[in-house]
């Protein structure tokens, strides 16, 4: 069922239910007030004809038919009767004069007990009322048919009807006219979504000026457009550079490869072309590996696995790792705010990729050093572990800084360095999945300082 029908069927029942509850309330206070009405006439009219009946030395029977003939009740088919304390009827009047009630002694008794009682009776309504005084004790029935309250009752009655049908149209015709309106901005969003394409990113949906949900909801959108804007740009820019950073050693092997043979050639030239390619493959294996590195770092977090990691142990292995790849490369650790509970050097992690995220960053640290040293200080915090590498280099310079962790982007100044422009960005996509963060300062011709920030384990 289409949401804007679900929103009118809402509508429209809510109305039913609210509508239905004030027509009901109306009548039935109009109803029980027209009850109160002809019983209080009844009532009076009762204890009127009882003080007449009860002074009979002054107004006979006939006297007081000719005064209730007169008396204008407003009601029809009026009827009165009087009985005395052996229930024998003393006194009748009825406008019709065939008019007689049958009055069971059961409502004479009870009217002497209780004093005035009500009941229905050959479609009237009546009172019976018990009247004592020294010289009389009698009851008295009054009835009649209440013929203009009634009436007005279904006047009342026909206008709540007309009143109901007519609200309940308002509002289905009212609600669908609301809905339509009310969902009249989500249909705009749709429609702007649907132009959206990867080849049309830019384009964003029109938040308005009201400042609603709508506008919540748009906003919400652009901002999901805005990162993957970022993303697709990302991606866009890693596979053109990662394709050209693989045909550059590719080519080179090919066209080593191509010359070579060519012609017949000594053993010495070809081995001089052999050793030329494998330096280009070793190249072409550490990119694949590294790319691999990146693709790995760049996945979902539930896909790695995570168990708890003590980061100065980590930290301990780079010096030996690091020289392995270059002798001249040191690294000194400082490891002076060391806590006194072990469980303040532990992450959640994936041990492999955090070495590798300071291991890049350190790696960086010693090649463009000219002492090639690094220092690697660990603290640690009451729910942070923070690794800050600081090296004696050439420095970054300012208008370079936010684009560092960019995927093969390089500093102009090292550009003659080997490397593939990957290591910071892959250290950063680790540090990322760890739930942390890499801040970085650097001063021109002083050196650079790179702060890892990671949670620690929580017990």
């Amino acid at each position: 069922m289409p949401v804007k029908l679900r929103i009118t069927l809402l509508f429209c029942l809510i109305s039913f239910v609210i509508l239905a509850m004030v027509c009901a309330t109306v009548y039935y206070f109009s109803y029980t007030q027209r009850s109160h009405n002809i019983r209080t006439r009844l009532t009076n009219r009762a204890i009127t004809l009882a003080r007449l009946l009860g002074q009979s030395q002054v107004f006979d029977q006939q006297i007081l038919r000719k005064i209730d003939s007169s008396t204008s009740l407003t009601l029809k088919d009026k009827t009165f009767q009087a009985y005395d304390y052996l229930n024998n009827q003393i006194y009748s009047y009825s406008d019709a004069p065939a008019d007689t009630l049958t009055i069971d002694t059961s409502i004479l008794d009870d009217a002497r007990v209780k004093g005035t009682i009500f009941f229905n009776t050959a479609n009237k309504e009546a009172v019976a009322y018990h009247y004592a005084n020294p010289n009389t004790r009698i009851v008295v029935i009054t009835a009649a048919y209440d013929a203009e309250g009634k009436a007005q009752l279904r006047v009342l009655r026909n206008i709540l009807w007309f009143s109901f049908l007519t609200g309940i149209l308002i509002a289905c015709v009212g609600g669908y006219f609301f809905s339509d309106r009310l969902l009249q901005p989500v249909k705009k969003i749709a429609d702007d979504i649907n132009e959206i394409s990867a080849h049309n990113l830019a384009r964003r949906i029109s938040t308005g000026t009201a400042k609603d949900e709508w506008f919540y909801l748009a906003e919400t959108l652009n901002r999901l457009m805005n990162r993957l804007q970022d993303s697709f740009e990302t991606q866009r820019r890693f596979v053109s550079n990662a394709s050209h950073e693989l045909s550059t050693p590719l080519t080179a092997i090919s066209s080593q490869l191509e010359v070579s043979l060519q012609k017949s050639r000594e053993a010495q030239q070809y081995r001089v072309v052999m050793e030329s390619v494998y330096q280009d493959v070793r190249q072409l294996s550490k990119l694949t590996q590294t790319l691999l590195e990146f693709a790995q770092a760049s996945g979902d977090p539930g896909g790695i696995n995570l168990e708890p990691v003590r980061m100065d142990e980590i930290l301990m292995s780079l010096p030996a790792e690091l020289k392995k790849s270059n002798p001249e490369y040191l690294v000194n650790l400082s490891f002076d705010d060391m806590p006194a509970e072990e469980q303040k050097l532990i992450v959640f992690g994936n041990a492999e990729l955090l070495f590798t995220a300071v291991k890049n960053i350190v790696t960086n640290a010693c090649k463009y050093s000219d002492d090639h040293k690094a220092t690697v200080k660990l603290k640690a915090e009451a729910e942070n572990i923070t690794i800050s590498i600081t090296d004696k280099g050439k420095g970054i310079p300012e208008a370079e800084l936010k684009y560092i962790f960019q995927p093969f982007y390089r500093v102009n100044s090292t550009a003659h360095k080997s490397g593939f422009g990957l290591g910071l960005s892959l250290a950063n996509r680790i540090v990322k999945l760890h739930k942390g963060n890499i801040a970085v300062s650097s001063v021109m011709e002083e050196g650079s300082e790179f702060v890892i920030t990671v949670p620690t384990a929580k017990f």
